[in-house]
């Protein structure tokens, strides 16, 4: 009796947060894949059963679905290289006792948590090929055949997207990959210092592998932010498909606003959130077999 009373307790205890997620998320994921089934203008309050019309549509007649997806992966790998290897970076550099260490970690997280619209209306008027600060400076320089409109030529439009990107989103690994270094006991750095390692040795022997586990929290959340990047690319370019910039969000935002196709819009939520989820787990299963190695 005292046992049962206990586990339905327990059950109290964590209801409040099971209703949070059924509200929040479960119902959410079920109206938006019945959604998914229908022909709907987002208007009419009469909607046709389509099946999984919409989801075939996606996945094998939709030219321009699968290069946004492409778009979305190139900024990723630019993240996860530019973007982390500067957290990285600077997160070594804050770990050690240097002055004003404090000051630089408050610096560092600046970008983070500036408004997305502001620093895309910033650099896109510093790509600006007429009047932009870019191109002036690299006339100054003696550069100036380099000098070009930077975000209205599909050749270099989505790059100066993904850096602005990068810059702006390495804050956050900062911060996780600098809380994860402090963590590590300074003992196991000065064991291997007197064993006679050198500092790149302490890193690939110490730091790396007690590491890991952070370093695949950092690249989930990059990928997860890299390939749902949206503000950012609708400020500087409009997500145009013909400048090479259209992402899945801007993909699923013009079938709902240009084509008023909301239940395809839905399918293309449902996919894109399926591959999103595929791909964590894939980190997931990796960074285990890494251990076990």
């Amino acid at each position: 009796m005292r046992l049962k009373r206990s586990t339905a307790e327990n059950y109290l205890f964590i209801l409040p947060a099971v209703i949070i997620f059924a509200i929040f998320y479960i119902y959410p994921f079920y109206a938006t894949f019945n959604l998914g089934l229908r022909a709907w203008d987002g208007v009419s309050p009469v909607s046709q059963l389509v099946g999984l019309r919409n989801f075939k549509e996606v996945l094998f007649q939709d030219r321009l679905w699968w290069p946004s997806m492409w778009h979305a992966t190139y900024i990723t790998l630019i993240a996860l290289t530019l973007q982390n290897a500067l957290a990285l970076a600077l997160a070594l550099a804050c770990d050690r006792q240097i002055k004003l260490g404090n000051f630089y970690r408050l610096i560092f997280f600046i970008p983070p948590v500036l408004s997305e619209v502001v620093v895309g209306l910033v650099w896109k008027w510093i790509y600006n090929g007429d009047y932009g600060l870019l191109n002036y400076w690299l006339t100054n320089i003696g550069l100036g055949h380099l000098a070009r409109s930077w975000l209205s030529n599909p050749q270099t439009a989505l790059t100066c997207v993904a850096v602005i990107h990068s810059w702006k989103g390495f804050g956050w690994g900062f911060i996780i990959l600098l809380a994860g270094l402090q963590t590590i006991p300074r003992q196991l750095y000065e064991a291997a210092r007197v064993d006679g390692a050198n500092s790149w040795q302490r890193f690939w022997h110490v730091t790396i592998p007690l590491m890991v586990p952070v370093f695949v929290l950092v690249s989930i959340l990059t990928i997860l932010g890299s390939m749902q990047a949206f503000v950012l690319i609708l400020t500087m370019t409009g997500g145009s498909p013909a400048l090479g910039c259209s992402v899945p969000v801007t993909r699923i935002l013009g079938s709902m606003r240009a084509s008023l196709r909301f239940g395809y819009a839905c399918a293309q939520g449902i996919i894109f959130g399926l591959i999103l989820l595929a791909l964590s787990f894939m980190q997931i299963r990796i960074s285990k077999k890494m251990k076990q190695a």
